[in-house]
């Protein structure tokens, strides 16, 4: 067996003990595009070997994709199909799991008309505002993790032989997730122990603001009175563990909806809705969006901010060591699943409801008089870089360092 297949192997066996941690009895639901199809079909091998039910694959076609928003109505992205949202919603009454394996080219819907993409996105996000609510509450387990297709791996390495691309991707890829190790299982149990060390120190703080400083970024973010730092794995209403994006280097909680203000810069580009976002600015107020401004794809921007109100204000704050191995690696995946663990980021939109003391048995309504975003939409964006520091400060108005020339303080 060639090095490859061995670590594709390990990679789908990752995928299904510690991403997913699949159960006995279990259905499992796996969301992929055709150029996945090799990790996919190992992936269900695994599943069943460790005690899945069943395995459902969802197969999507990026050719396919294209062809749509090229050919197709305008009505064709006003709305989304009922019968597939109430899918989703039976399967989470069921205990199912979901995995998503993200493959498509960060350029793939570039030059569609921004209105579709945008039209699609509310249609869909309103359609399945269920089954996000379950994802975000933890209430089933579910991961993200990538596979290289073609035109994607292209886009990573420009310079190197067109056969070569694809496999420079996947060493990258195997890297970013300890595959090339010999037993990722157990070294991805020792990288959840080393994030919750830094959980621990953030939640005994309990930080009132944090305050970002960098070139471009005078940024500052209350945090509500309950919220809660997680890291790395999380833990289902079963009391199962699971691991919700593989790789992951980020410690995360939720802003205070009103309490954000200044303005941030980002420092690498956005891939949303098959279009790249680069070079761009955004102001709050007051914890609203107010202004912003990109180089490149200005209008995108525009659209995801305009999406619904809740995506005028924000939902997540990550923060990711400069340091980190993906940031090292000094490859820029143009995917946020990658490029999100080599930055500090910050998400337009929803807010996760395990954030906050006793949120994940909260209402949409109780989330929302806590703080918490509420929203049809999720993007996470890039700010982190080796220039930038964070202050705590706390409840007296005491300030302390958190991170320091884009590095953790402590």
């Amino acid at each position: 067996m060639s090095e490859f297949q061995k670590n594709l192997e390990k990679y789908a066996e990752l995928a299904v003990k510690v991403g997913v941690n699949i159960q006995k009895g279990q259905t499992l639901v796996v969301n992929a595009t055709l150029d996945a199809a090799e990790l996919v079909r190992l992936v269900v091998k695994s599943a069943y070997e460790t005690g899945a039910q069943n395995v459902i694959v969802n197969w999507n076609d990026d050719v396919v994709s294209r062809t749509k928003y090229e050919l197709a109505p305008d009505e064709a992205f006003t709305t989304y199909p009922e019968w597939r949202a109430k899918e989703q919603e039976a399967l989470v009454e069921q205990g199912a799991a979901f995995m998503a394996i993200v493959s498509s080219s960060p350029d793939l819907l570039k030059g569609i008309n921004p209105e579709r993409i945008s039209n699609f996105q509310k249609a869909a996000g309103t359609a399945l505002a269920k089954y996000r609510q379950a994802v975000q509450s933890d209430k089933v387990s579910w991961t993200v993790i990538a596979a290289p297709s073609p035109a994607w791996a292209a886009k990573v390495f420009p310079d190197a032989p067109s056969d070569k691309q694809v496999s420079l991707l996947w060493d990258a890829i195997f890297k970013s997730v300890r595959v090339d190790t010999d037993n990722p299982v157990a070294a991805w149990k020792k990288h959840d122990e080393t994030l919750h060390e830094k959980v621990s120190y953030l939640n005994e703080k309990r930080y009132k603001k944090l305050h970002y400083t960098a070139p471009g970024t005078d940024l500052t973010i209350e945090l509500p009175k309950d919220h809660i730092w997680v890291g790395a794995g999380s833990v289902n209403e079963n009391g199962f563990e699971f691991m919700a994006n593989m790789p992951t280097e980020e410690v995360f909680t939720v802003p205070y909806r009103t309490g954000v203000n200044g303005t941030v810069a980002s420092t690498k580009p956005l891939s949303y809705g098959g279009n790249i976002i680069d070079r761009f600015s955004i102001t709050f107020e007051n914890g609203r969006i107010v202004d912003y401004k990109a180089e490149e794809g200005e209008e995108v921007l525009k659209r995801l901010i305009e999406t619904d109100e809740g995506s005028h204000y924000l939902g997540e704050v990550a923060l990711v060591p400069y340091n980190s191995p993906i940031s090292q690696s000094n490859v820029l995946f143009y995917n946020t699943l990658f490029d999100e663990n080599a930055s500090n980021h910050l998400a337009i939109g929803s807010a996760y409801a395990f954030c906050i003391e006793g949120g994940k048995k909260m209402s949409p309504e109780e989330l929302k008089e806590n703080g918490l975003n509420e929203s049809i939409t999720h993007v996470d964006f890039m700010i982190g870089s080796e220039e930038m520091d964070i202050d705590g400060i706390t409840a007296d108005g005491k300030s302390e360092p958190v991170f320091r020339n884009g590095n953790w303080a402590f």
